[in-house]
């Protein structure tokens, strides 16, 4: 058994989805992990982290749009707005998805499904660099 730690920093340029999957799996690979589990966290409260479909960007255009709507941008309605309208909906946006996610690793190979992919969701509208730690425990 052993663990590893690995930080990758991801720049990001507003809100939009901002796919790590292949840095992920060439650490991995690098690593050469043969079985055991993938914890990825984001130490950030104005950002999540998903799994979601890569293969068609008018699915990440229709989530941004969709959680938009869901959490607006609306200064009325939120009393912490203290870096901008963005400000408390991000943080809405962020309780409503995901600060960390969990995967297997079997012989070798990250488990996601033939669409799916690793994506750091971005909730500012401003550029950011967020931390999205991986912690390995395995063999």
């Amino acid at each position: 058994m052993k663990q590893i730690f690995f930080n990758l920093n991801i720049n990001t340029n507003g809100q939009k989805l901002y796919e790590f999957t292949d840095q992920t799996i060439d650490w991995i690979k690098k690593q050469k992990f043969k079985n055991g589990i993938l914890n990825i966290s984001i130490q950030h409260t104005s950002a999540s982290l998903i799994v979601q479909e890569n293969a068609d960007p008018e699915v990440q255009k229709d989530l941004i749009n969709y959680f938009n709507k869901l959490v607006p941008m609306d200064d009325k309605l939120y009393i912490h707005r203290a870096e901008g309208k963005d400000d408390m909906p991000a943080h809405i946006k962020s309780a409503l998805t995901n600060n960390q996610i969990s995967l297997s690793i079997k012989n070798e190979n990250l488990l996601l499904g033939t669409w799916q992919g690793l994506f750091l969701f971005e909730h500012r509208l401003k550029s950011h660099t967020r931390s999205v730690i991986h912690h390995f425990i395995g063999q």
